[in-house]
Formats: C-alpha cells, sequence, structure tokens
C-alpha cells in the first residue's frame, strides 16, 4: 500500500509549509524512497497566473506548461521529483471539473454536494498521482491555514484518507507559530488553539513543526506535547537558520523527523540514509568568503517571493562559483525617478558586479530598467536578461545603437514608430489572460561561436517558457547590421530565442525561464557563467 503524508498549517499563513513539505521530502527520498508532491491550494483561482505577485509571489511554471504555487519551485529544487500540472490542485479546478461533470449528467440526477463529490474529486486527483507504481510516499500539502472556511474541503478530504486506506498508511504533519511576546517569553497557547481547530475537523497531527525565531527547549516540547496529544519526541523544533534554507533538512534530520514518519507510516528497508549533498551544500556556502554583488532590477523587489527562482539560482551558482553573492534589489521606479543623471546612476550601482532583469509583465518601471541596462552596457558590466529583461536588452539597443528613437514593446505603447517587441499576430485578438502565453518547454536552436553556445556546449537546449510578446521578426536584419548578436532561435528559426551584446564582457538575454531548471546539486550553467563573470568583474 502506498503512503500518504498531509502537511497542514495553523495560527498564521506564510510560515514555510512549502519548505517543511520539500524537506521531509527530501529527508525520505535519502533513505531511497520514491516520493512525490501535490500542493493543495484553496482559492477559487483556477491558477495563480493571473494573481499579481504582490498577493502571491512568482508564479512556478512545470515543464508542460502549467502555471502553478512557488512551492512545487521548492519541490523541484529539494528533490529529483518530476513535476506536472497534475502536481498543483486548486478549489477553482476541483469545482470546475465537479461543474462540468454535472452538467454532462455524469452523476445521474444526484444533488451535487460538497461531500462526497468535491471531497471525492480531491481524493481522485491525489490518488491519481500517489497509487503509481513507482511512488512510495506521497506529500500533499494543504494551502491556507487551519480554520479558513476556503480549505476546508481539502481538509475533510484528508481526514477521509485514514478512513479509506488505514491508519498505517496515512500520517498528519501540522506546522504552526511558537511566538515571542514582549520580554522574550516564547507562547505555545497558539499553537495548542491551532491543534484544538484541527482535531475539531477530525485530524488528530502525528507530528507538529513549531515555527520558532530560536530552538524550542525540551520543556516547552514536553508542554506542547500534553496539550496537543503528540509523542514528545513527534515535536519538531522548527527555528530560524542563519545559513540558507538548505540547510533545514539537516536541523530536521537531527530531530528524527525522517525517522518519526516512516515509524507512523509502518515503513520498513529505509533505515539507511545518505545526507552528503546537503552537507555538501551548507559547508560550501559556509566556507565561501568571497563576496559578490549582483544587482537584481525590477518592479516587485518589496516582496521576497517575487523572484524566488531567481534568487535560489543566483545561490546554487554561487556555491559553483565558492562565492557568497549578496543579491541588491533595486526598484526600477525609484531609477526613473533619477531620470538621465548619470552620476547618481554610478551611485546606486556602485560596488555591484553584475546586473539581472528578470521576467514581468505592464508598464510600470520599464524606463527605469531601459536606464539600468543602458549604464550596464556602456560600462560593460555583466548582465543577464530573462524574459522581459532580453525584451529590455532590445530595446535599449533599438534606441541608442540603431538609431530608433521611439521603440518599444507594443505591450507598453501601441502607438510606437518602431515595435520591436510584439505580439504574435494568433494572440493579438484573444480576450483571455490566464493560460494563454507560450508556457513550459520549448527547443532553442543555439548558434555557434556565441556567448551562450559556449555555456550550453549543445546545439539544441530545452527551457521552460511563460511569454506572450516576441521579438519583432521584420527588424531582425536592422539589429544584425547594428552589431547585435541573434544567438537562439526557434527550431525552425521562426522566433528569436536569445540575443547578445557584442564586444562586450557578458551580457545575455534570454526569453526563456532558465532559473525553472536550478536546483542546488545541479545549477543551471547560465547561472553559473553569469556569477561567474561577476565574480571575475568585481576582481
Amino acid at each position: 500500500m502506498n503512503k500518504y503524508i498531509f502537511v497542514t498549517g495553523g495560527v498564521c499563513s506564510s510560515l514555510g509549509k512549502g519548505i517543511a513539505a520539500s524537506s521531509l521530502g527530501s529527508l525520505l527520498e535519502c533513505r531511497k524512497l520514491r516520493i512525490r508532491f501535490i500542493k493543495a491550494d484553496p482559492y477559487i483561482n483556477v491558477d495563480p497566473g493571473t494573481m499579481s505577485p504582490y498577493q502571491h509571489g512568482e508564479v512556478y511554471v512545470t515543464a508542460d506548461g502549467a502555471e502553478t504555487d512557488l512551492d512545487l519551485g521548492n519541490y523541484e529544487r529539494f528533490s529529483s521529483v518530476p513535476l506536472t500540472r497534475a502536481n498543483s490542485m486548486t478549489t477553482g479546478q476541483v469545482y470546475q471539473t465537479v461543474i462540468q461533470k454535472e452538467r454532462e449528467g455524469r452523476y445521474l440526477g444526484r444533488t451535487v454536494q460538497v461531500i462526497p463529490h468535491i471531497t471525492d474529486e480531491i481524493k481522485s486527483r491525489i490518488f491519481a498521482i500517489g497509487e503509481s507504481p513507482d511512488v512510495d510516499v506521497t506529500i500533499v500539502e494543504i494551502g491556507g491555514t487551519v480554520g479558513d472556511i476556503e480549505s476546508i474541503p481539502f481538509i475533510e478530504a484528508a481526514r477521509q484518507f485514514r478512513h479509506d486506506i488505514g491508519r498505517e498508511n496515512v500520517a498528519y504533519v501540522h506546522l504552526t507559530l511558537v511566538p515571542e511576546v514582549a520580554g522574550g517569553e516564547f507562547k505555545t497557547k497558539p499553537t495548542q488553539h491551532s491543534v484544538k481547530v484541527l482535531r475539531e475537523l477530525g485530524i488528530q497531527p502525528d507530528i507538529l513543526l513549531c515555527r520558532a525565531t530560536v530552538e524550542l527547549t525540551d520543556s516547552m516540547k514536553k508542554k506542547i506535547a500534553l496539550f496537543t496529544n503528540v509523542d514528545d519526541n513527534a515535536v519538531i523544533s522548527a527555528h530560524d537558520i542563519t545559513t540558507t534554507i538548505y540547510e533545514i533538512p539537516l536541523v530536521y534530520h537531527k530531530q528524527n523527523l525522517d525517522k518519526i514518519a516512516i515509524e507512523k507510516l509502518n515503513i520498513k528497508n529505509a533505515d539507511n540514509i545518505d545526507l552528503s549533498q546537503w552537507e555538501g551544500v551548507v559547508n560550501s556556502f559556509k566556507n565561501a568568503t568571497q563576496i559578490v554583488k549582483i544587482a537584481l532590477v525590477g518592479k516587485y523587489i518589496h516582496l521576497n517571493d517575487t523572484y524566488k527562482s531567481i534568487v535560489e539560482a543566483i545561490f546554487h551558482a554561487s556555491i559553483a562559483n565558492n562565492v557568497k553573492v549578496e543579491v541588491i534589489k533595486i526598484d526600477s521606479e525609484e531609477l526613473e525617478k533619477i531620470g538621465n543623471d548619470e552620476n547618481e546612476i554610478k551611485k546606486i550601482f556602485k560596488g555591484i558586479s553584475g546586473v539581472l532583469v528578470p521576467g514581468g509583465f505592464g508598464q510600470r518601471g520599464v524606463t527605469g530598467m531601459i536606464q539600468a541596462v543602458k549604464y550596464v552596457r556602456e560600462n560593460n558590466i555583466p548582465y543577464f536578461g530573462i524574459c522581459l529583461g532580453m525584451q529590455i536588452m532590445v530595446i535599449e539597443y533599438a534606441r541608442n545603437i540603431i538609431g530608433f528613437e521611439k521603440a518599444n514593446s507594443t505591450e507598453f505603447s501601441h502607438d510606437s514608430p518602431y515595435p520591436v517587441i510584439s505580439l504574435l499576430e494568433e494572440q493579438i485578438d484573444t480576450k483571455l489572460y490566464g493560460g494563454t502565453m507560450k508556457l513550459g518547454n520549448s527547443d532553442t536552436k543555439l548558434i555557434h561561436d556565441t556567448k551562450i553556445f559556449d555555456v550550453y556546449k549543445e546545439e539544441v537546449i530545452t527551457e521552460r517558457h511563460r511569454h506572450r510578446y516576441e521579438f519583432s521578426n521584420k527588424y531582425r536584419d536592422a539589429f544584425k547590421d547594428a552589431g547585435f548578436i541573434i544567438s537562439g532561435y526557434t527550431l525552425d528559426e521562426s522566433l528569436v530565442e536569445s540575443v547578445e551584446w557584442p564586444d562586450h564582457k557578458w551580457g545575455i538575454g534570454v526569453q526563456y525561464h532558465p532559473e525553472f531548471k536550478s536546483k542546488p546539486f545541479s545549477p543551471h550553467p547560465l547561472f553559473v557563467q553569469f556569477v561567474k563573470a561577476s565574480k571575475e568583474n568585481a576582481k
């Protein structure tokens, strides 16, 4: 019988359920167990693709083109598990499917209700992943906070699992907060109440992960165990760490989280564990001494999760280069306020060894990005443009080198005489925004004797996309005549995929999102070479 672990959260949101689930999964994988992840999000949106980054953080794209919660990025970075759209589930998707079945008459005239029809649909989606013959343990993270009305159908479905397949095949992990109040005292009462709410919904947690700023004492753990009916050894301190999130699996293993989990699930033949990869990552971080400052110029920098995968990919590359990267976030809207004052721009970028402009949508902050890219190009600073960051390269070059003074993207200006970035013809009349972009894996053909070919050392590569606007083909010759290097195309050469600056240390822009494929044990080569160029520039 395949095993299931349900991860819930209490007290408040954003405690780190995704990192907790990912860390537990990584430990089980280190015990040679075959794992899978599912994220269940209670919101009614079909997916996060149309949400503001300030609402939801980054949108993570799977290989098959699903726009998903950023926690799926954590799952992929912490494990070797392949993810598809089936690993992401929302209330919107569930209700959409159930309503469609009702319209087709598949419920044979019965009244359609939350129980059993919604909960059955939730369970069927989980079983579709978990009952695969190549899976041992499926970890299901339920988004939101216990007590929210939106998450109740998912909690109920999780409760039914133990009833359906047996106590020894299901475990419940609950993540809570132990806050520090005035005077430095830590309070366990919020955790007690959170477990009380969960028990009222029919679930007694097997393991508690208690978030706190410092490691919990044994006496605090015993008190929590007593009032929540959880075994003493199953109360785990999920305290803040000062190194890297990739030390969290080691912190949990030290407290026997993975051992307790396999005992609760009655899993045999999983006693041996190899944590050398995680120990290597942490040691590399601790031993690096050189600091390299890289500027991240974007419009959503005030929320840490907005560029989650990019920041993590930079960190992975820092390990490969034996440096510590300090990511300096620069608000492109603040750059706009400076205007063309070169002295002020120079002050902002003082000490910066590399600059990255990430993806994004909308006109806000674009002028500031163009100013940053112009400064970086003219001062020979390593530059990496991703999606919008590549398009900004194209616009800036058109304006300041080719002489197309009012060049722009049709996303920002429909009246530009030089729309060097524009929509594909088949997308011009669409009225939909969700799921209508170029999404997921697509092949790119790289041109020999270019910097990007030297990075990949392959003629055809596969990367994930999430964009709607493209390099306008009618301007290709004008760019080439001006020395601009088009270094990658789609296989049929109908679309531009990557570009480079001539006579520059390292200036590469790509239309795709390489950050989605980077892992701590296998950093993406583009990020590795960008950080390497920044490291050399820092010297």
